[in-house]
């Protein structure tokens, strides 16, 4: 008998079973209710996250402490984090009636709540994916902060090092620190954390906020103190999830509140039997694109449109905005504020009261009643997309509790990705869908073409995008499989194949709408994990993203407007 050949497992298909492994076992701890991540409960998602290393965690599985990793997480999860025993993933449970203060993360549309010293509750109102995120988060930073443990305790009574000593002063100064006091600490943190003085010294004023000047020495120190505690006193951290959340999650509580006040909002507006068309975009380029020729006259006279597109995004022009809001509000857009907990505002245009406009043309000859009526939804996160999508699209029952089918016309989906070849700003058109994970693919017929796009200066790229379980699960391997291999995948995101399952099901099964309902699908790199130093941990896209996004916004407006 011939000896059969042992072949060993590629990185990608470790990586991959990996990220399989890690979602498993999320899933089990959300049923059973809590875990301790640095105990034995914790074991499987440290053992996974380390073998997977992912390209935004960088020097995840190296003993010296990960900066550029530890900016993006702690953007991403509340102030105060660092310092609490016991985190607690609840449902919306009416904490914002309550004294406590919503906390809510500069780069993460969620409410978290200060319970006390020890205590950090964290509303889950977007889905699985957002727990996935949190869980993949913390695990980072607790591997990190024993990271910081094995470095400063020096034997098994908990003694510590002079370094660790210095910091633990600079901290619990109540005095602001010199620029002399501040250097000594950083120069400290530097040899507690495996790093030179200039590494440290560069990513310190990226931690400062408002409320901490010196919040990059806090959170070393809070890390490595519950670290301590942890191995010396056996004071675990606890992560637990709420009843109300565990019988809650998956049953579209919130999705369906807030895609009934939009039919609500619609039927008050009258705009239930007019051609509707949605985009999921975020709350400005659509505005922008409609209404700044209009409002911006003289701004206009000397600039290019780019130009004052570009100087909207900028935080010290809010009396512009607001002049550009003001008119749209009269000319046609009502604005919704979303109170449902999905956290996804909208914007409702009614194009028959769009007066003037560099798109007021398309539709000069079409009478109002024809007319379209655009509903642009803020970015959803991850399975949140077909939760939303999934109930948007159902049948609306009206006060009269009459069945009123909504005749979508086309859905339009733009968005930050990640892309596999090109760099920031590049532009991608899909033309299908595959889910991470899964053997499940979503091809499309996709309105947008790459040649409409080019010859504006920027890379348009076209091929398959692949729908990932999380950003911050991606390594190169697995990256680099889909891109070099048959699947010919450009780029990668977490709503393109929620959306689509959420259309497909919607068109061609339930018949809720029109199955010749239009789809667009473009994207904007937002970095590129594949190149070193590219990746979401390295910063974000600054103005290089006000481009491509108008120039994908005005297509998606055009074709809108001239469908017939």
């Amino acid at each position: 008998m011939a000896n059969l050949i042992r072949q060993g497992r590629t990185r990608a298909q470790e990586s991959s079973s990996a990220i399989e492994r890690m979602y498993i076992t999320m899933r089990h701890l959300f049923n059973r209710g809590f875990y301790k991540p640095m105990g034995v409960s914790g074991d499987t998602l440290r053992e996974a996250l380390l073998i997977l290393r992912p390209e935004i965690y960088g020097s995840i599985a190296e003993e010296k402490v990960e900066l550029n990793g530890l900016l993006y997480v702690i953007d991403r999860l509340p102030y105060g984090i660092e310092e609490c025993q016991y985190i607690n993933l609840t449902s919306e449970e009416g904490y914002k009636n309550s004294h406590f203060k919503a906390i809510v993360p500069p780069k993460r549309r969620r409410n978290c709540y200060r319970i006390d010293e020890e205590q950090m509750n964290i509303e889950i109102t977007r889905g699985r994916s957002e727990i996935y995120d949190i869980l993949t988060h913390l695990t980072f930073l607790f591997i990190e902060s024993h990271k910081i443990m094995n470095r400063v305790v020096i034997n098994e009574q908990g003694n510590v090092t002079r370094d660790w000593q210095k910091l633990e002063k600079a901290v619990l100064s109540k005095k602001d620190l010199t620029k002399a006091e501040r250097e000594v600490a950083l120069t400290h943190t530097a040899n507690i954390l495996g790093r030179t003085f200039e590494e440290v010294s560069s990513v310190y004023s990226s931690f400062s906020c408002l409320e901490n000047k010196e919040r990059f020495l806090h959170i070393i120190y809070w890390l490595g103190k519950l670290a301590i505690e942890e191995s010396i006193e056996d004071n675990k951290r606890i992560v637990t999830f709420s009843p109300v959340l565990r019988e809650r999650l998956g049953h579209h509580i919130h999705g369906e509140i807030w895609a009934n006040t939009i039919k609500n909002k619609l039927e008050q507006l009258d705009l239930l039997e007019r051609p509707i068309h949605i985009i999921s975009a975020n709350m400005h380029s659509v505005m922008n694109t409609l209404y700044v020729p209009i409002a911006l006259k003289t701004e206009l006279k000397n600039k290019k449109t780019f130009d004052v597109y570009e100087s909207l995004s900028d935080k010290v022009n809010d009396r512009l905005r607001a002049k550009v809001q003001k008119i749209a509000l009269q000319q046609g857009m009502t604005y919704i504020e979303d109170q449902s907990g999905a956290n996804i505002n909208v914007q409702i245009f009614d194009t028959s009261k769009y007066n003037n406009g560099q798109f007021k043309e398309f539709i000069s000859d079409v009478e109002d009643k024809n007319k379209p009526v655009i509903i642009v939804m803020d970015y959803a996160f991850g399975e949140q997309a077909y939760e939303t999508m999934d109930e948007l699209l159902k049948p609306y029952f009206n006060k009269q509790k009459t069945k009123t089918h909504i005749d979508v016309k086309s859905i339009s989906i733009m968005g930050k990705a990640g892309i596999l070849e090109g760099g920031k700003g590049d532009i991608m058109i899909p033309s299908a869908h595959v889910f991470e994970g899964t053997a499940d693919n979503y091809p499309f017929k996709n309105e947008l073409k790459k040649e409409e796009l080019e010859g504006n200066g920027i890379e348009i790229y076209d091929g398959a995008m692949i729908t990932v379980l999380g950003t911050s699960l991606q390594n190169r391997d697995i990256l680099k499989f889909f891109h070099d291999s048959t699947w010919n995948v450009i780029g990668l995101e977490m709503e393109g194949a929620h959306y689509q399952k959420a259309i497909q099901s919607a068109s061609k099964l339930r018949s809720s709408i029109s199955p010749k309902v239009k789809v667009r699908y473009a994207y904007y790199a937002s970095d590129n994990p594949l190149e070193t130093g590219s990746t979401l941990a390295s910063g974000g896209l600054g103005t290089t993203g006000v481009k491509p996004t108008y120039l994908i916004t005005e297509k998606i407006i055009e074709q809108i407007f001239k469908e017939r």
